[in-house]
């Protein structure tokens, strides 16, 4: 149902955190309420917006993409403008450079008097004043799905509530009042403190939510009902809309590296159906170089072929990028498995009917592009944001298994890891979740269902 023409177009500003995972959500949102006839000022640093896939030529005249330039803080490494650039303990800096961007934003608020809406991320906890201020609404969308947001609690619990110690983490809160296993492992607690500026996110994400009038999340109600209904319990305002799953269309599928593709697809060919597993830690999980091992003795040791990732930690040097990967590793591997170094078609990759499976970091961009083909989850979670919370939504939904590890420190054992993979990949008692996961199609990969949410998402914003 179109109903653009008959509606006044709002000018709206969005503005995510400097990392791939959100910019990339952030803009598909912006396409759509484009293609409603609004208009878009999408507000990044230059190298973020020349990182975006070109826009289609329709919405070019709806979406303006506003360059801020990062201020210089000490610490940062000159040129860095996304956390994906970055080793985990050296986020901090690039916070406390967002922090900067205050300045720049005001002035091209101050400048842009038809702006009356910001869709905003849950860093900049000094937007509220200035947007009060200017006379302008606040949208937070959270590119969280339901369970990790309701974990987080009300505002008030997040500033000052019963949770103190590490520990206190490692527990089912009380709030979420159903059969579930959503909390964090210690490991994870500890891990997430090192990427904490002076302001932690707790406390960014409590002052926007205290201060927006529509949460928005990227999930919906098919798969999240417990958590959404959660969430309007404990949020008496902002209202709680889910935005959709916003599956990735496939036909964007990114053609860079077609050679590349060529090479994996002719690979892919010569492999059975569904035999295949694939490993992904996304662009910001760095395992040290003892884990990298230990992961990669478990993937050869359950002998079924993989196409593994390797991507160079941030800010080291090539050769110790080349000393992650066990020494004459590759060569035992060639006739089992292909490592490929930096980028890979993941989508393409997913999609072919060989993989059956999905060894991944638990990145939630990750986890609905392998749902949205059907595809199960080896969870292997990284110790930053809401990584474990995801790899136990997922195992409790019985669509993934997760890598034992111990609980403290976050080591594993490679036996376990190839345990998990065959599991996952051909064990009988992995069948449910085979069936189970390609029944997720329905949900992540349905496109109508997530623009039904955007629809609903859109006339909400537009109601404000």
């Amino acid at each position: 149902m179109d109903y653009s023409s008959s509606r006044k177009q709002l000018h709206i500003a969005m503005f995510p955190w400097l990392a791939y995972g959100h910019i990339a959500p952030y803009l598909q949102v912006a396409k759509f309420l484009a293609q409603k006839n609004h208009h878009l000022y999408y507000v990044s640093t230059p190298k973020n917006i020349s990182r975006l896939p070109q826009l289609p030529p329709t919405l070019c005249s709806n979406i303006t993409f506003i360059p801020l330039s990062l201020p210089h803080v000490d610490g940062l490494p000159p040129g860095v403008e996304s956390t994906s650039e970055l080793p985990i303990h050296k986020v901090p800096y690039l916070k406390k450079s967002f922090d900067k961007l205050e300045t720049q934003l005001t002035e091209f608020l101050e400048r842009s008097p038809q702006i009356k809406l910001i869709i905003h991320d849950f860093a900049p906890h000094w937007l509220p004043p200035m947007a009060n201020q200017l006379g302008i609404n606040l949208v937070y969308f959270s590119i969280l799905n339901a369970s990790s947001n309701a974990f987080l609690g009300s505002p008030s619990e997040i500033l000052g509530g019963s949770r103190k110690s590490p520990e206190d983490f490692t527990v089912v809160p009380t709030w979420m009042d159903y059969p579930n296993n959503i909390a964090f492992k210690l490991h994870e607690t500890v891990s997430h403190k090192e990427c904490e500026d002076i302001v932690s996110d707790f406390e960014r994400c409590a002052t926007v939510l205290l201060n927006c009038k529509i949460l928005t999340l990227r999930t919906c109600y098919e798969f999240e009902p417990e958590a959404l209904r959660v969430l309007s319990k404990i949020h008496q305002k902002p209202i709680i809309v889910p935005l959709g799953l916003l599956p990735p269309p496939l036909t964007s599928v990114d053609d860079k590296g077609d050679e590349n593709w060529e090479a994996l697809k002719k690979w892919l060919d010569s492999k059975q159906e569904k035999s295949v597993f694939y490993v992904a830690l996304g662009s910001e999980v760095s395992l040290s170089q003892e884990s990298m091992h230990e992961l990669a003795f478990g993937i050869e040791k359950s002998g079924l072929p993989f196409i593994w990732v390797v991507r160079k930690p941030p800010l080291v040097e090539e050769q110790f990028a080349e000393d992650m990967i066990p020494p004459e590793f590759e060569e035992r591997v060639s006739k089992q498995g292909m490592v490929l170094r930096g980028w890979a078609p993941q989508l393409r990759i997913l999609a072919h009917s060989s993989v059956g499976g999905f060894l991944t970091h638990c990145g939630w961009s990750s986890v609905i592009e392998s749902l949205g083909l059907g595809k199960p989850l080896i969870l292997f979670p990284g110790g930053s944001a809401d990584l474990g919370l995801i790899a136990r939504l997922m195992h409790w939904k019985k669509v993934g298994f997760e890598i034992e590890r111990n609980d403290v420190d976050g080591s594993f054992k490679s036996d376990l890891v190839a345990a998990c993979i065959k599991r996952v990949m051909v064990d009988p008692e992995g069948e449910q979740l085979r069936a189970n996961a390609l029944a997720m199609k329905e949900i992540f990969g349905n496109v109508e269902l997530s623009n039904k949410c955007l629809d609903e998402f859109t006339q909400s914003i537009e109601n404000i």
